[in-house]
């Protein structure tokens, strides 16, 4: 009994010492740094009750000291702003769902080294794992009875190498025949298929692939999750996202369609056949006569506008409800009565909420301030949303839809941000070199005087069509620049959405062009104030921002002391043949560097940075990761060494597990220590 407690003991201390949770902590000072960053918790996929009036959500944690992570989860009172804790585990919970009734919550978690569906009461107890299904469950969504399962699993992409020789079951070549062998961060030796199945009590019977007998994703990769698929209110059918190519066709083309696929005779029927760009994220109306659901009209544009488009079941008509309105649409719910749809859109470098009326048609912005909001969430006589700003990470927020005011209900870091000094974020407008106006955001060091003179970055961003709004980055974070006393200057530069179409098509086959003049145009413009130390400017960015940083470097005409480019091009003739979705490639930069007749291709590939290298003259510093597929770590390795060659001082960091971005917490320290190290060797 003595030995059997002891091995008990052990267990749960063990089991304790590998726990990732909250941190409660006191600072040493009022600064942000990057070790106080990745103590806060990061709050995600809220979940409103079925009655309304409560939520669930999850909050990530991390430990630099162990580098891992853990997620937990938590029940939200929205009337009372209160919440509790339902997980205590170090195996992390994900993807929370209420069940029909609200008694019960569902969620996938780890089991014998694969995600499965696990259930749990509503007040967290008798916590069981329902299935045991060989592939593994990434994602699900129950049909409205609950008495099917719609889920996401893995299948081979085709034969493998022991499949082809049996008698080299130890091999690891991959024997390849067709371009779109990588993805992101991954060889696509598996992809991702929808199943449904009959659920009883936690038994999957009668599995039936929908994509059964083809090389199709569904949801697509890299990115996308259970947002692409939908189930009609009556269960009788499941919409779904794919886009039916592989290989070269694939690389080539966005365009996907939401196919409607039958359960009672397996037939199947493109809703949205004809429409040639991205068509995602299907979404029912509660009485099922309305899909809506994002929609792109060009083939090969990844960035063009997303359109909000509703298709009436009664009439067979289409319509886009956002034709006479110049922004975009995301994160679509409809509301309980039919009469309102909701999303979020950014404009002016903000993303708030609309509303759109279906009656007439109308748009109307509900939420105001300086805030970006991840969603719009219908509840009990209100909606709740998760929002964030330059100065804080999410929280849960309620919001009153008919006059926008707005409760913070969650407090995940106040502990953290109550013992901070927080950086002043000011709004400028910049005029550009084509007498356009410019929003530029400017952030200024904790306890910032006036009277003093700062060091300054310019803060390049990446994309190229993605926008500087009210972003909050655990790794470019502008308050944690400010805090390590540097002023910030952030340009929504040409090519950034929330600005108009006009302003955000721009930048297509013209890099190195007017969005390099209003960078330039941006620091000049700061710089004139008595605070910048003009000697003192560095410039900072990845991926379109690392090859900002690149092309900067050979014009600069020697504003800056210090330059550092992450995941940045440097050769783009090298990044077309090198990166896996081309139709990207082709649309930003025209074509193929190889077609002389083309003009824009040809003018797009004369300004790559690395034919002005012969005009760098400032210290580099050029950091990728190894798995980064999308731009791959050979350029930031050729920037380096094109730099020594030349007798420039720089330096090189590479993470040989890391993709595009880096992710693992002492990866990150390591990035920020090395990132301000940098800047500060040179600047101050």
């Amino acid at each position: 009994m003595a030995l059997t407690m002891m091995a008990c003991q052990d267990k749960q201390k063990q089991a304790s010492e590998d726990y990732i949770g909250k941190s409660e902590l006191t600072l040493e000072s009022d600064l942000l740094t990057p070790e106080v960053l990745w103590k806060m918790g990061r709050v995600s996929d809220v979940q409103v009750s079925p009655d309304g009036k409560k939520a669930l959500y999850g909050v990530s944690y991390y430990s630099v000291e162990k580098n891992a992570s853990n997620r937990e989860l938590f029940l939200l009172d929205i009337a009372t702003a209160t919440s509790k804790a339902l997980t205590h585990s170090s195996k992390g919970e994900y993807q929370a769902t209420w069940s029909k009734d609200g008694k019960y919550i569902y969620y996938v978690a780890s089991k014998d080294g694969k995600m499965q569906l696990w259930r749990m009461n509503a007040d967290g107890s008798k916590a069981t794992c329902l299935s045991a299904y060989e592939g593994g469950i990434d994602a699900y969504l129950f049909s409205p009875d609950e008495s099917k399962l719609l889920f996401v699993s893995q299948v081979p992409n085709g034969p493998t190498t022991a499949d082809i020789y049996p008698d080299l079951p130890k091999s690891s070549g991959l024997v390849i025949n067709d371009v779109m062998y990588k993805h992101w961060d991954e060889w696509q030796t598996s992809i991702p298929h929808p199943f449904v199945a009959d659920f009883n009590e936690g038994a999957l019977d009668n599995v039936v692939d929908l994509l059964e007998g083809t090389l199709y994703e569904s949801p697509m990769k890299p990115h996308g999750g259970i947002e692409q698929l939908a189930w009609s209110p009556d269960g009788k059918v499941i919409a779904y996202t794919c886009r039916k190519k592989t290989g070269l066709d694939y690389s080539l083309s966005t365009n996907s369609d939401i196919y409607l696929y039958t359960l009672e005779d397996g037939s199947c029927k493109n809703l949205t056949e004809g429409m040639m760009g991205y068509d995602t994220n299907p979404v029912y109306s509660p009485s099922g006569r309305y899909i809506a659901f994002s929609s792109m009209e060009r083939d090969g544009y990844e960035s063009d506008k997303n359109r909000l488009m509703i298709y009436d079941s009664q009439t067979g008509k289409m319509r886009d409800y956002t034709a006479d309105f110049d922004q975009e649409a995301a994160s679509l719910a409809w509301s309980a009565d039919e009469k309102s749809l909701y999303f979020v859109s950014v404009w002016h470098a903000r993303t708030h909420i609309y509303e759109l009326t279906l009656s007439d048609g109308k748009i109307r912005q509900i939420t105001q301030g300086d805030y970006d909001f991840e969603n719009a969430l219908p509840a009990d006589g209100c909606l709740l949303a998760t929002r964030h700003s330059l100065s804080r990470p999410n929280e849960v927020v309620r919001v009153d839809i008919a006059n926008g005011d707005m409760q913070v209900l969650t407090q995940e870091n106040d502990h953290i941000f109550n013992q901070l000094a927080l950086a002043k974020v000011e709004e400028r407008w910049v005029r550009t070199t084509d007498k356009k106006d410019m929003l530029t955001w400017v952030v200024y060091p904790p306890h910032f005087d006036p009277t003093k003179k700062y060091p300054t970055l310019l803060y390049c961003q990446g994309g190229p069509q993605s926008p500087v709004s009210q972003f909050w980055s655990f790794r470019w974070n502008l308050q944690l620049m400010a805090a390590q006393g540097y002023i910030v200057v952030a340009p929504n530069r040409h090519g950034l959405p929330g600005f108009g179409q006009e302003w955000l098509e721009q930048i297509s086959g013209d890099y190195g062009g007017q969005n390099m003049r209003d960078y330039l145009a941006a620091i000049d413009d700061v710089s004139k104030e008595s605070y910048v130390d003009e000697d003192r400017l560095g410039c900072v960015g990845a991926s379109y921002g690392g090859f900002s940083v690149y092309w900067l470097a050979g014009h600069h005409e020697k504003r800056f002391k210090a330059f550092i480019a992450h995941s940045g091009i440097f050769n783009l003739e090298q990044q077309y043949l090198e990166t896996e979705e081309l139709w990207f490639a082709n649309w930003d930069l025209g074509g193929p560097y190889w077609d002389k007749s083309n003009a824009i291709a040809q003018r797009s590939f004369a300004n790559s940075p690395h034919l002005f290298v012969d005009k760098w003259d400032t210290p580099i510093l050029c950091i990728h990761g190894e798995k980064d597929f999308r731009i791959l770590a050979s350029q930031g390795m050729s920037a380096f060494n094109a730099a020594k060659i030349r007798g420039i001082d720089a330096q090189l960091l590479v993470f040989p597990d890391e993709n595009h971005w880096i992710l693992q917490p002492q990866n990150a320290i390591l990035w920020q220590r090395t990132f301000f190290a940098w800047l500060d060797k040179y600047l101050k």
